[in-house]
């Protein structure tokens, strides 16, 4: 396994699925309620790091909200993605997709502007110092309506340039995609791509609302898309992408034995998955932590590995330049 391991440290990879308010880790939770002057309800590090361990999506969001409450300023947001960038920069991840939750922010009075100009400002250092190329997603939170999801859009729009694509995100049961359908229409006259949350912990209904209803140009997580053989067989023939967070469906139970993870099934029926950590510093890993992981407990060959990173360039939303380069990289690691 060491020499898989090392293969894996050293492939080229892209993020597609990775919430930036999820890389909050415990120290960083602790330092910015102490620059904020915010009082936490854990006396240390080591409380909080043991209030991250939980077992269902609810509690998870549960402390995921609590946790956004110490990102105040510009800095904070700038910080928090900063972080996320030199760690995944240690991992050979060369592009990111990542989203943000402006409206956990905007609902406790921090101003839309504030968010997106840290996380923004941060990822063109990054691109700039470190070589990581990016798009930025921003979710509407599920759990709200879809006319609280319009007037975040409407505080988006002068930041439109910044913005790659929207995504749905938070509680998915009783928060079905046909929900929000017209505020999807709207962000696609906008001329917005778009992503959304489906079959995780939701229906395969919910992944066929997300592509007939929402028109997703990808789809996070999916997993339960393989209870319904037309879905699958339609989601092969379509070449739509899966961004597939292991260590999170192991975490949240969506998946109770790794060595059952569906990810190596999606491969087999054609279906182009993909490789993501989700929210790392909540699930216990980063990039590599959930390729180590799906690699041991599935017998994943170096040709499955390669594959899934391989998709997750593919899946980009960058340029046709853009991809092409990055799979020049990948090419390039794989003739060494």
């Amino acid at each position: 396994m060491s020499t898989l391991k090392h293969f894996i440290e050293g492939l080229p990879k892209a993020e597609l699925h990775l919430h930036i308010e999820g890389s909050l880790e415990p120290e960083q939770m602790f330092l910015f309620a102490q620059r904020n002057k915010i009082d936490l309800p854990y006396k240390s590090v080591e409380d909080i790091r043991a209030a991250y361990e939980f077992t269902e999506l609810q509690d998870f969001l549960d402390i995921y909200y609590q946790g956004m409450g110490v990102l105040q300023t510009e800095q904070d947001f700038y910080d928090l993605t900063w972080a996320y960038l030199e760690k995944v920069h240690a991992q050979n991840v060369i592009h990111v997709e990542i989203f943000f939750d402006p409206q956990g922010h905007t609902d406790r009075g921090i101003p839309f502007s504030t968010v997106i100009n840290g996380i923004y400002n941060a990822l063109i250092e990054g691109e700039k110092t470190l070589g990581i190329s990016f798009k930025l997603i921003m979710s509407f939170l599920r759990h709200l309506s879809e006319e609280e999801g319009f007037k975040t859009l409407e505080e988006a729009l002068p930041h439109k340039d910044k913005i790659a694509a929207v995504g749905l995100d938070s509680s998915e049961l009783g928060h079905p995609p046909s929900k929000f359908e017209r505020l999807y229409a709207r962000c696609r006259e906008e001329g917005f791509l778009s992503v959304a949350h489906a079959g995780e912990e939701g229906p395969p209904e919910y992944v066929i609302e997300a592509l007939d209803l929402l028109k997703v140009d990808r789809l996070d997580h999916g997993n339960r898309s393989l209870e319904d053989s037309d879905l699958t067989a339609r989601l092969s023939q379509s070449g739509i992408a899966l961004t597939v967070c292991p260590l999170s469906n192991f975490k949240l139970a969506g998946v109770t034995d790794m060595r059952r993870h569906p990810i190596k099934t999606m491969l087999d029926k054609g279906l182009k998955a993909t490789v993501n950590s989700d929210d790392p510093a909540y699930f216990g890993g980063y990039m590599n932590e959930n390729y180590l992981a799906i690699s041991e407990a599935l017998n994943l060959s170096k040709e499955d590995l390669i594959t899934l990173c391989r998709n997750g360039f593919e899946a980009t939303f960058c340029t046709p330049e853009q991809r092409r380069q990055h799979l020049d990289q990948l090419e390039n690691y794989l003739s060494t």
